[in-house]
């Protein structure tokens, strides 16, 4: 298997689950193509000499390949084949196994009762004495950023896998919080709305954001355990870099704080556009009992006079016809006069 940069296996244009093979000496990237079967004879841990392997969705048999030659346990591979898994921090031995979950911002117009805001996707990082192997899942965003980032720094990935765990921690959390602003939009936007006079209440929409919400909400809370353990004293983790992790866990904490405060909010919209809309239904139950009692009284006093009776008041009378008139809007409006009063209409 040989690592091509730009995903692409070898010549037939067929993707490939290696997108990038490198060699890192103090810091540096050593120039020229790596092969991948080949790579175990050039690292040196004690030199300062690593690989960083990338790859996209493998294949079990692919990813067994590299789990052979690098010697990964068999628990963490089975979760980096089949995807779908909690954030998470295994150590192994001299292995570190770290599970992140990515959240990408889905635009949109506004939201509605199917909107899709946020989408996951998956990263595993094995970090171990002379590799860093990073495994992508889904919509999880490519690592060439990053890459080129701790390339641009040479003092940060020197101090080898332990640097490439940081970054991709660090890239996956400021995704957090990007992803956790542009939710807030989503929240001030719909919340305006609820408690807007001129928009009807659909408690569909406000349902669909929590249930995104809860979905951003599973995908970063698990993770603050992990990024504990990486900023506290781990042997597989230099000091230098525990403090880094130390930063990363601040920022985490605070789009959990974010997340938090989201769910409290779209709880109480939630709430509101129920008890809003139970307000709404009274004051529509009692405009029409309003139309029904003025419809009542013409109603009542008609009915009466339609019966067929030979002997009735006022039937030969000539007034008795404008005289039911008259009682009829009399009572009628001493009747819309009352109900404007109590407002009920």
């Amino acid at each position: 298997m040989t690592a091509q940069r730009d995903g692409k296996d070898g010549g037939e244009g067929l993707p490939s689950a290696v997108v990038d093979c490198a060699l890192y000496e103090d810091g540096q990237r050593i120039p020229g193509q790596v092969n991948l079967g080949k790579v175990l004879d050039r690292i040196d841990p004690e030199a300062g000499r690593f690989a960083w392997i990338g790859l996209y969705e493998p294949t079990e048999e692919q990813l067994q390949e590299v789990a052979e030659a690098f010697g990964l346990h068999p628990l963490a591979v089975e979760d980096a084949v089949h995807a779908h898994q909690r954030p998470k921090l295994e150590c192994y031995e001299d292995m570190l196994f770290l599970v992140l979950k990515t959240i990408v911002y889905v635009d949109h117009d506004k939201v509605t009762a199917t909107s899709e805001i946020v989408d996951t996707g998956e990263i595993m990082v094995f970090a171990g004495p002379g590799y860093a192997i990073t495994v992508r899942h889904g919509s999880a965003p490519p690592l060439e950023g990053v890459r080129q980032q701790l390339q641009d720094d040479p003092r940060q990935l020197g101090c080898g896998p332990a640097a490439v765990l940081h970054a991709v921690a660090d890239m996956v959390v400021d995704r957090y919080v990007e992803v956790a602003d542009s939710f807030a939009g989503d929240v001030d936007t719909l919340e305006s709305e609820v408690f807007s006079p001129d928009r009807p209440v659909d408690a569909g929409r406000i349902y669909q954001l929590k249930r995104e919400l809860l979905e951003f909400k599973r995908a970063v809370m698990p993770l603050a355990p992990a990024l504990r353990r990486l900023s506290e004293e781990t042997p597989q983790i230099p000091r230098e870099v525990a403090t880094y992790f130390r930063d990363v866990a601040d920022h985490h904490q605070r789009v959990s704080e974010q997340i938090l405060s989201f769910d409290e909010l779209i709880t109480g919209m939630l709430s509101a556009g129920i008890a809003q809309l139970g307000v709404q239904q009274n004051a529509d139950m009692r405009r029409i009992s309003a139309w029904a009692a003025l419809i009542a009284v013409p109603t009542m006093i008609v009915g009466v006079y339609g019966m067929n009776f030979e002997h009735m008041p006022e039937l030969t009378s000539p007034y008795g016809y404008p005289a039911v008139w008259a009682v009829i809007i009399v009572a009628c409006s001493v009747v819309y006069r009352a109900l404007r009063r109590n407002k009920w209409l």
